[in-house]
């Protein structure tokens, strides 16, 4: 059984390289054999590549997050389209709108939202969308510029009907380990409109965190608890519904399965 992790933030499990690969390591020996790595601002991202580049099962998202919309660094638009031509860079993002935080006002964060959505029509890559207290101007925006390779609401957080919604449109859905919280309803009732070719999971690591493992900083390692609950979900097999996620994943990111 092989698990793509489609959503983790590296760079802040830890900062040290070292550090950083025995999490990759840990990951693969619970069967997690790709991860993205998602920058939290272009200075985490580039350190983050220069410690894991040489690792041949991690992959890089680029781009600037809207909680950084006052401060995306300077010359930000060169350096994501410079470091999209780096190895193993496939995908911008996370990008996204966020109105939970007092981040800078709504029209400067759907600024940079659609500069980003079009650098990755430019380069004809996905893009990995954040949504948080923004559902409604999230579809509004990719209605319009959502570019040709798609995106994905990462750590999917509204209810069915708005899936239904965003199923229109050339979007996947990841689900993270949320999924797992008794509470959860709004995502159990969304997993039962959403088909499973449109599905993703992630760790969202160090956030997140499986049920089971509440008490812990949480890690790629602990996806395949996340995949498991949502196979129980769908009353189907684990090792079926695995498969279909590994297709998914590499379908959405444009790899071959390896």
């Amino acid at each position: 059984m092989q698990y793509f992790d489609t959503h983790a933030h590296l760079g802040l499990i830890y900062d040290d390289p070292i550090e950083q690969l025995m999490v990759i390591q840990e990951a693969r020996q619970a069967g997690v054999s790709r991860l993205m790595s998602i920058c939290n601002n272009l200075y985490d991202f580039q350190q983050v590549y220069k410690n894991l580049r040489s690792s041949e099962n991690v992959y890089f998202a680029v781009g600037v997050s809207p909680v950084e919309v006052q401060t995306p660094g300077r010359d930000w638009i060169q350096v994501i389209e410079q470091s999209l031509r780096l190895p193993h860079v496939i995908a911008i993002g996370e990008t996204g709108l966020d109105y939970f935080r007092n981040s800078g006002n709504k029209k400067s964060q759907i600024e940079l939202f659609i500069n980003q959505l079009d650098m990755a029509a430019k380069f004809n890559l996905p893009v990995i969308i954040h949504n948080r207290n923004a559902g409604k101007d999230i579809l509004d925006v990719l209605r319009d510029r959502l570019p040709p390779r798609g995106g994905v609401l990462h750590c999917y957080s509204e209810n069915a009907e708005y899936a239904k919604r965003a199923l229109r449109l050339n979007l996947y859905f990841s689900f993270a380990g949320n999924l797992t919280y008794k509470n959860a309803k709004n995502l159990h009732e969304t997993v039962g409109v959403i088909p499973l070719d449109r599905m993703l999971i992630e760790s969202e690591s160090p956030f997140m965190v499986p049920a089971e493992h509440r008490s812990k900083r949480n890690m790629p390692k602990y996806l395949p608890v996340t995949a498991r609950f949502l196979a129980d979900m769908l009353n189907m097999d684990r090792e079926e519904v695995g498969l279909q996620l590994w297709e998914n994943s590499n379908r959405f990111f444009g790899l071959p399965p390896a």
